[in-house]
């Protein structure tokens, strides 16, 4: 499982993560990627969440660097090959 940095809060996490199975009380969690929200959180240090309900909505939501996790509902999603997806 690949993990990412969870803002500045000095914990790693799953970078795809089933919807109410990773604690996200202190991050800001977005329905899709939001440039300015990205920004502004990552300048706060805040963590980022991204919900998304397709593999390509995932690989959008990673493709930030300021995202720290993929929230999905479908168990599927958490095993997408994401260099596969993206490299081809």
């Amino acid at each position: 499982m690949r993990e990412r940095w969870f803002g500045a809060t000095g914990r790693r996490v799953p970078e795809i993560a089933l919807e109410g199975e990773l604690d996200v009380d202190d991050a800001l969690v977005l329905a899709a990627v939001d440039d300015d929200a990205l920004r502004l959180a990552h300048e706060q240090g805040r963590p980022v969440v991204v919900r998304a309900a397709t593999a390509e909505e995932v690989k959008a939501a990673l493709a930030r660097p300021e995202v720290a996790s993929a929230l999905v509902t479908e168990r599927t999603l958490l095993d997408l090959d994401l260099t596969e997806l993206t490299y081809g």
